[in-house]
């Protein structure tokens, strides 16, 4: 869940005297932490990756387990365990809430919440009406996805009777969807679903009415 802790657990109860521990992220398997028992040496990297990272790490010199604290979509990913020449890997999924509202006539961009699309990552994008959602069965329709590894992008803003048209914009490097000229059939609930990433959106709309007078005869 976001913004809660988490530890990636080593699997060891302690560290023997010749062991070596590595800890990686993402694809170019980015050093976050090591402990050389030899050495007595223990090393966090929280600095790296435009310091995603810092003040979040920590790690046990026990059993070489890693601790996240207060995780954020950035944080989302593949991790890489080495232990001497052994290696194990852990997919974090980061899950999570947002509320959003935006008067009417106006944009909103929903974010993703990532600086950049991982090469293996899908993001879907759906929508559930909440006035008429029981026509659907409660089921979110798709209105926007990217597929990085297909190097594809499709916007489906014919979908649900055409209120979306030509209102979508989707981020081709952080996946964050913008939805433009909002009007009061657009409230209800998105979803944002990666890989790595499940995040409910909450969206409201707000307004003025305009009062409607007839005319004198």
């Amino acid at each position: 869940m976001k913004g809660s802790s988490v530890t990636l657990d080593s699997g060891l109860t302690e560290i023997k005297d010749d062991d070596q521990i590595q800890w990686g992220f993402g694809h170019e398997n980015t050093s976050l932490a090591e402990i050389n028992k030899q050495t007595g040496r223990m090393t966090v990297y929280d600095d790296v990756l435009d310091g995603r990272f810092r003040d979040r790490l920590k790690l046990n010199n026990q059993t070489g387990s890693l601790t996240i604290t207060d995780t954020t979509t950035h944080h989302a990913g593949a991790y890489e365990l080495q232990i001497n020449n052994v290696r194990k890997c852990f997919l974090l999924t980061v899950y999570g809430d947002k509320s959003v509202s935006v008067k009417i006539e106006n944009s909103v961009t929903l974010n993703s919440g990532l600086t950049e699309i991982m090469e293996d990552d899908k993001i879907h994008w759906r929508f559930l009406d909440d006035a008429t959602m029981w026509l659907s069965g409660y089921e979110y329709i798709l209105i926007a996805e990217i597929n990085k590894r297909a190097d594809s992008m499709i916007i489906f803003d014919n979908a649900l009777d055409g209120r979306f048209r030509n209102r979508l914009k989707l981020d081709d490097q952080t996946g964050s969807l913008t939805i433009r000229n909002v009007r009061i059939h657009h409230a209800g609930r998105y979803k944002l679903q990666t890989t790595y990433i499940k995040i409910d959106y909450l969206f409201t709309v707000y307004g003025e009415l305009k009062n409607m007078v007839s005319p004198v005869i």
